[in-house]
């Protein structure tokens, strides 16, 4: 049975536990960020005086989907999620989606950063005393994992494309030890790998935190992504719906690991993984760039678990351009209000980063091929939000010129309502292996991975629900861990 590794290294550990005690450092455990409520009292109150992107220990507290959606000074609440009425999406099932903003760094990879890196800082094969931890990413990634580094005053060395937005370098310059920019854009991870291997090369100290392949990413989505999921159905679910299905594009794959979650609830529950148009590596073995940012392409991520995926789509990424622009300018708010869009949701339609935005045409896609009704509740997620990508539009109308009524018409009527269920696939058995195995060439040839391990993921029926049996063990590390450094007591 497949499992994490939690191998202790005692002297390491001890160091870790006195950085921990200097640094004013408490680990939430995963439960806790599954249910807030079980935070200490004496910690909510610390969290009134402490801004959502500040960066400050207690905020690993706020590494929750239930954060209370303010910037400054919130405590927790229920789980933050929007539902689309049928006036923005032209369909007529009830499409959820989470809500990602309300996250330290703005984005819930912070979570996925803080699952990779829990497990080898509390059993020491992590040391921030010694070791740099690098995070290769295609942004926000990059961004939780040096969140998490200077909390623990240790070198972070961030890995990102080049063409990545403005605001994620302009954040990493003030929190990353060192920002290192590979050739291209969202579609270029293996110049990131290959920047892996060269570090690994240097002979450095350095613990490389890979989201691609490192199962506490798939474990925290799993877990705490899983069980927002479950409290937004337990509240909007009536006596005749249905979960439908899940969508999401797939970036590191993390996310989609909710999607186990769900079928181990609802086993009729369809699970969608999108990428982008211009690079189907999962819809035809294609390659391309595109300019969805969030999502990763070109290779299969390991903690994918392609057996459980139902669907493939594809997302033009001229669709979310212009979806950016309906969404975020002037004309586009005012032609939207034109068509019966409520003005409510119109203001929150900066919750909708790039793949965002993806993830509802993706919803919207697979609605209309299974010709979904009112009863059907789709759930998708919005990783982050326009903040982080304020300088897209501005070079969208360098580019495009000014953004008219006609054109908000245009966007509304082929980007939304438009969507049809072109570039799209329902996986047969012999789809999902033909996806599974090209994990082959990135994992087994080039980053180490054996052909017992691939063949594990495939044919060994307890692989993944093995990691999953660990969420406890990680949990009871963490409170070891926590009584070793000594400060909790003082909150309980």
């Amino acid at each position: 049975m497949a499992k994490i590794d939690f191998s202790v290294n005692e002297e390491a550990r001890n160091r870790t536990v006195q950085r921990a005690r200097e640094r004013n450092i408490i680990l939430p455990t995963i439960e806790q960020q599954r249910h807030p409520e079980l935070i200490p009292d004496k910690i909510k109150e610390e969290l009134t005086k402490i801004g959502l992107w500040d960066i400050h220990p207690r905020n690993l507290y706020r590494i929750t989907w239930k954060n209370e959606p303010k910037a400054m000074g919130g405590k927790f609440g229920g789980v933050n999620y929007i539902e689309l009425p049928p006036s923005f999406t032209g369909v007529d099932a009830r499409i959820i989606m989470l809500v990602g903003k309300w996250f330290p760094t703005g984005a819930h990879k912070v979570g996925a950063a803080y699952g990779c890196l829990v497990p080898r800082l509390v059993t020491g094969q992590f040391d921030p005393t010694i070791h740099k931890a690098v995070w290769p990413s295609t942004g926000n990634y990059c961004r939780g994992g040096a969140y998490d580094s200077k909390l623990l005053a240790c070198d972070s060395i961030a890995i990102l494309p080049e063409e990545m937005s403005q605001e994620r370098f302009n954040w990493l310059k003030n929190v990353a030890t060192e920002v290192i920019a590979t050739p291209g854009s969202e579609s270029n991870v293996k110049e990131i790998f290959d920047k892996c291997w060269e570090l690994r090369r240097s002979g450095e100290p350095l613990v490389i935190f890979n989201q691609f392949d490192e199962f506490g990413n798939y474990l925290w989505h799993y877990s705490v992504t899983g069980q927002a999921m479950e409290e937004i159905l337990k509240l909007e679910m009536r006596p005749e719906s249905n979960l439908a299905g899940f969508c999401a594009t797939t970036g590191s794959a993390g996310t989609i690991g909710v999607g186990d979650y769900l079928k181990q609830l609802f086993p009729t529950t369809k699970v969608v993984a999108s990428e982008a148009l211009q690079c189907p590596t999962l819809l035809s073995n294609g390659f391309g760039a595109h300019r969805i940012e969030g999502i990763g392409d070109k290779h299969v991520p390991w903690i994918h678990n392609v057996k459980n995926t139902d669907m493939i789509t594809a997302i033009d990424d001229n669709d979310v351009v212009k979806l950016t622009r309906l969404f975020n300018e002037p004309e586009g708010k005012k032609y939207l209000a034109k068509k019966g869009v409520p003005a409510e949701l119109i203001s929150q339609l900066e919750l909708f980063g790039l793949s965002g935005i993806a993830n509802l045409l993706t919803t919207i896609k697979f609605a209309k091929y299974y010709e979904l009704t009112e009863d059907d509740i789709v759930l998708s997620v919005l990783t982050d939000s326009m903040e982080l990508y304020d300088s897209r539009i501005t070079e969208y109308q360098q580019q495009f010129g000014e953004f008219t009524s006609h054109d908000a018409a245009e966007a509304y009527a082929t980007s939304l309502m438009g969507e049809s269920t072109d570039n799209l696939l329902e996986l047969t058995y012999q789809d999902k292996k033909r996806v599974h195995n090209l994990k082959y060439y990135t994992w087994v040839e080039q980053q180490g991975k054996t052909y017992a391990e691939i063949m594990d993921q495939w044919y060994e029926k307890d692989y993944w629900t093995g990691y999953q049996s660990q969420l406890d063990e990680i949990d009871e590390y963490i409170n070891e861990f926590n009584d070793r450094v000594g400060l909790l007591k003082k909150y309980l």
